[in-house]
C-alpha cells in the first residue's frame, strides 16, 4: 500500500511580486509574462501567510524533480501541484499568487510513499491541494522544502460555465531518456523514441487548458530501473506538466509486478487525481472532472478489458465498482443542463482496423451499453500505436457475435454526436513499436472475445481473435506514426443553440518534430440547457 504523512502548514511573511520574479528566473518570467498581463487581481494574504526562504542550507536536501499539474475536484477554484524528490523533506509547500500581486498565498503539501517491488528503492512525492482559486484566471507558483532551490511554474483555471476550452490528447508516450540494462550497460528506456520529446513541445505550441495522456504513460514495467524511467517521463514532461494539468489514464503498462495489490502503486502515488473511490486500493484509477461545459470521465480498462497485458492479469479487479461509478457520472452528465459534452478518456481500444492488438469484446459488452444509452459524444484512447477514428455509433450490427459498433452516419467532417459517439485511437505518442502499417486493408478488423484460463511462465494469456467487417471505420493515417489531436469547445450564444467541437490531429515529423496538420474536423450537438 502507499504510504501517505501529513507535513505541517508553514508559517512566515509574504513573497513580493519582486523576490516572486526574481525567483522563476528568465524561463519562468518568459513563460508567465504573456498570459498573466491580463490576470484578475489575486486574493488577499492571509495574516501569516506561508514563508519562503529559497536559501539552501547545508543539509544535503534532496532537489525538487518532476513538477506537474493535475485539476483538483473543482478545476475551476483547485488544482493540485506535484514534485518528486529521492528521499524524505521537511515542510514540502508551495506559494502561489498573481504576477501582478506577488505570492501570498501558500499550501503545505502531503508527501505519498511507495516502495518499488523490484529495486527496493523508496519513492517520495508530494502534492499540494491549492483552493479558493478564480475561475479562469491565470496563477504562478513557487514550489520547494526546507534546504531546497524552488522551482516554479504557471497554471490557468478552468472557466466555470459554458466558455471556449481547448485540450489535448494522446496515448503511448514511453520517456526519452537512457537507463541501465541488466547487463550493467547503458540502454533506451523501453519504446523510447525522439518523437517521445518532440510531442510535448507539440502540445506545448497549442498550449491547452489540459492534456489527457490515454495510458501507457511510460513503459517502466518494461525496464531494469522503473523508478528511474518514471522520473526520465516526468523530466521529460515537466516542460509541459508544469504549466497545465496532464490528466492520466492508467494503461496495461502501469501495472508493475510487486508495486500494490494490483500493481498500481506507482502510479497512485506519482499522481494526486480527483476521485471518488473510498477504498484507498481503487483510489485515482478512475474519476471525472468538468472544464466548462466538457464532463471529462477517465477509466482504467484492464479492470474490464479481456486482454492481458501487465505485469499482473487483474481483469475485473473492482467487482463492479468502476462500472456503476460510470453510469453514475454519465447519468448525471446527462441530466445536467450546464453540461453539453461527455468525453471518455481510457487506453484499450472498442474499435481497431489494425493487425495489433485488436478491438476488446470486454470493452464493448459492459461499456457500450452505456455510451448509447447516455450518448457519449467522444472516447479517446490509445493502446494502438498508429491513428484510427471511428464513425459516429449507436447500437450494434444485428447478430454479430464481436457486438460490431454500428454506424449512425457516414459523415466524416461535420458529425452530430447526437446519433452517436466517435472514438479516437490516439496511440502515436512517441513509443517505438508503431502499427500504422498494420492496417488491414480489406476491409476487416479483428476482435479479442476470450483469453486462456492460464498464463504461461513469462508471457502472457493467449488471445482468441474473430475477425469482423469494420463498417464503423472513418479516418486512418497509414502514413505518419506520431502525433496527437487538439480540441476546441464552441460553447454557442443562446440556449439550446447548437456547440461545436473543433478537431484537429496534428502529426509531429521525423527528424526535427515539427507539427503539421493531418486533418480537422468538427463535431457537434444541441446543447443541454434547451430542454424543456
Amino acid at each position: 500500500m502507499v504510504a501517505q504523512m501529513d507535513t505541517p502548514e508553514p508559517s512566515g511573511d509574504r513573497l513580493s511580486r519582486r523576490t516572486a520574479v526574481g525567483l522563476l528566473g528568465t524561463a519562468g518570467v518568459g513563460a508567465v509574462a504573456v498570459p498573466l498581463l491580463s490576470a484578475g487581481p489575486a486574493a488577499a494574504a492571509p495574516a501569516g501567510a506561508p514563508a519562503f526562504h529559497p536559501t539552501p542550507d547545508a543539509s544535503g536536501a534532496p532537489p525538487v524533480q518532476g513538477l506537474h499539474l493535475t485539476f483538483g475536484k473543482d478545476p475551476a477554484t483547485q488544482m493540485v501541484v506535484s514534485w518528486l524528490t529521492d528521499g524524505p523533506v521537511k515542510r514540502p509547500r508551495v506559494l502561489y499568487g498573481t504576477l501582478g500581486h506577488g505570492l501570498g498565498s501558500g499550501a503545505s503539501a502531503q508527501t505519498r510513499v511507495y516502495t518499488d517491488g523490484k529495486s527496493g528503492r523508496v519513492v517520495y512525492v508530494h502534492h499540494a491541494l491549492i483552493s479558493g482559486l478564480r475561475p479562469g484566471t491565470d496563477y504562478l507558483y513557487l514550489v520547494s522544502h526546507d534546504g531546497a532551490t524552488p522551482d516554479s511554474g504557471t497554471f490557468r483555471t478552468a472557466p466555470r460555465g459554458r466558455q471556449p476550452v481547448t485540450f489535448t490528447s494522446f496515448g503511448d508516450q514511453s520517456a526519452p531518456q537512457v537507463t541501465w540494462a541488466s547487463d550493467g550497460t547503458a540502454a533506451f528506456d523501453a519504446n523510447s523514441t525522439p518523437a517521445t520529446k518532440d510531442i510535448v513541445t507539440g502540445i506545448e505550441q497549442v498550449a491547452p487548458l489540459f492534456h489527457l495522456l490515454n495510458g501507457d504513460l511510460c513503459y517502466a514495467n518494461l525496464d531494469v530501473d522503473r523508478v528511474r524511467t518514471w522520473n526520465n517521463f516526468f523530466t521529460n514532461n515537466t516542460r509541459s506538466a508544469r504549466f497545465r494539468p496532464w490528466m492520466p489514464a492508467a494503461g496495461n503498462h502501469e501495472i508493475e509486478s510487486g508495486n500494490g495489490p494490483i500493481g498500481l502503486g506507482a502510479y497512485q502515488t506519482y499522481f494526486d487525481l480527483p476521485s471518488t473511490e473510498s477504498d484507498d486500493e481503487l483510489a485515482g484509477l478512475w474519476y471525472a472532472f468538468t472544464a466548462g461545459s466538457v464532463r471529462v470521465i477517465v477509466l482504467q480498462n484492464d479492470d474490464i478489458a479481456l486482454q492481458d497485458g501487465g505485469d499482473v492479469y487483474v481483469h475485473g479487479y473492482s467487482g463492479g465498482r468502476q462500472r456503476a461509478f460510470l453510469e453514475r457520472e454519465l447519468k448525471a452528465a446527462r441530466r445536467d443542463t450546464g453540461i453539453d459534452w461527455i468525453v471518455v478518456a481510457m487506453h484499450q481500444v472498442m474499435i481497431s482496423s489494425s493487425d495489433a492488438n485488436g478491438a476488446d469484446l470486454g470493452l464493448r459488452a459492459v461499456y457500450g451499453p452505456l455510451f448509447d444509452r447516455y450518448q457519449v459524444d467522444l472516447v479517446v484512447c490509445g493502446h494502438e500505436h498508429n491513428y484510427e477514428r471511428s464513425l459516429a455509433v449507436r447500437g450494434v450490427v444485428s447478430g454479430s457475435e464481436t457486438l460490431t459498433p454500428n454506424p449512425a452516419s457516414a459523415r466524416t467532417d461535420d458529425i452530430d454526436t447526437g446519433l452517436g459517439t466517435v472514438h479516437m485511437v490516439l496511440g502515436g505518442g512517441g513509443v517505438s513499436g508503431t502499427t500504422n502499417q498494420s492496417f488491414f486493408k480489406d476491409g476487416t478488423a479483428k476482435v479479442i472475445t476470450a483469453v486462456a484460463a492460464t498464463r504461461p511462465e513469462g508471457g502472457k494469456r493467449a488471445a482468441t481473435y474473430v475477425k469482423e467487417q469494420a463498417v464503423w471505420t472513418g479516418v486512418r493515417d497509414i502514413e505518419h506514426p506520431y502525433g496527437f489531436a487538439a480540441f476546441t469547445v464552441d460553447p454557442g450564444r443562446f440556449p439550446g443553440d447548437t456547440t461545436r467541437m473543433h478537431v484537429t490531429y496534428y502529426n509531429v515529423n521525423k527528424p526535427h518534430g515539427e507539427l503539421s496538420v493531418f486533418e480537422k474536423f468538427t463535431l457537434h450537438r444541441k446543447r443541454s440547457d434547451g430542454r424543456h
